[in-house]
């Protein structure tokens, strides 16, 4: 497990709009995909040659089937991708309205199977024994996975490598506030933070990254990464600061950037990377993703996104 990445969370079936600007009240034909935050993360994680398993659970459909298909394609380990007998795999409809900040309907059914992962469904040594473990924030919203999810959070204890990624999504919570009550109890046990600015004020109030950046190292954080969209991104440590330019691209899709960005991220740390290092791979997967439609399908190899970052070079000559 010493170069294994764990994530843990949502699954679904993601349905694209393919019509840039059309809203759900427009006709639209779409494009199916394999998505949900923390799966996206493990399938980067993957595709760039890491050991990456999900915890996560499927419904009893075809929709489920698919995605484990999918899943074992890109060499994701899915001996902890469980199925629910009696739930439907969730499904999100994706609107390209706008690309940038593309609009989103969640169909998860009143218990959507990746909410009802136990503790005693997955061994210990799962949690204790990986390199990287990668908790999303909307993990910790609602059911059985909520419960299990702090758990193990506390368990790692603020172990090497221990990440929470924000990832607010409001349809998730009842309010910002108790999405915010959680997101401090997991921050206080996790090692590295990742957010938006949005997600950051949600977690601790703040909105400019330098505050937020202070707030996490003084709470115990080894590295804060704060995303700053079209700014690009902010990493912080106790030794250094670093902020990376945006790429220049033509943008399609902003969906899945972040996820990318979580892989490359994870991809970094398990290769020791320098902050400079990991915050220009992972920037620029974010980058590389955002130039297509869909997720996990468009997840970069290195060598697709090591020839990406030389174009960038060109581009900024």
């Amino acid at each position: 497990m010493k170069n294994t990445v764990v994530t843990v969370g949502r699954v679904s079936v993601d349905l694209y709009g393919l019509e840039s600007g059309a809203s759900f009240a427009n006709e639209q034909t779409f494009s199916k995909s394999v998505g949900g935050s923390p799966s996206n993360v493990a399938v980067a994680a993957a595709k760039l040659g890491n050991h990456a398993v999900l915890l996560t659970k499927v419904g009893s459909d075809a929709l489920g089937q698919y995605i484990v298909n999918k899943l074992n394609y890109w060499n994701v380990d899915t001996k902890y991708v469980a199925t629910e007998p009696n739930g439907l795999t969730p499904v999100v409809l994706a609107a390209l309205d706008p690309p940038e900040d593309p609009k989103l309907i969640f169909h998860r059914q009143p218990n959507a199977p990746d909410t009802t992962i136990n503790t005693d469904s997955i061994p210990t040594s799962v949690i204790d024994d990986c390199a990287v473990f990668w908790m999303s924030g909307c993990a910790l919203s609602h059911g059985a996975t909520a419960l299990s999810s702090m758990q193990w959070l506390e368990r790692r204890a603020r172990k090497t490598h221990t990440i929470i990624d924000l990832d607010y999504r409001p349809s998730f919570w009842p309010s910002m506030q108790a999405a915010g009550v959680a997101a401090r109890a997991a921050i206080a046990n996790c090692s590295v933070v990742v957010g938006n600015r949005t997600e950051c004020e949600m977690a601790i109030g703040l909105t400019d990254p330098d505050k937020i950046a202070d707030k996490f190292l003084s709470d115990g954080v080894t590295l804060a990464i704060v995303k700053l969209g079209a700014e690009g991104v902010m990493l912080a440590t106790a030794e250094e600061r670093i902020r990376i330019a945006p790429c220049k691209i033509k943008l399609v899709c902003g969906l899945g950037s972040g996820d990318a960005f979580g892989g490359a991220l994870a991809h970094g740390l398990l290769n020791n990377w320098s902050t400079q290092e990991i915050g220009e791979f992972a920037n620029a997967a974010g980058a590389y993703v955002a130039t297509k439609l869909t997720c996990a399908d468009a997840m970069p190899t290195e060598e697709m996104l090591r020839s990406f970052m030389a174009e960038q070079t060109t581009i900024t000559k």
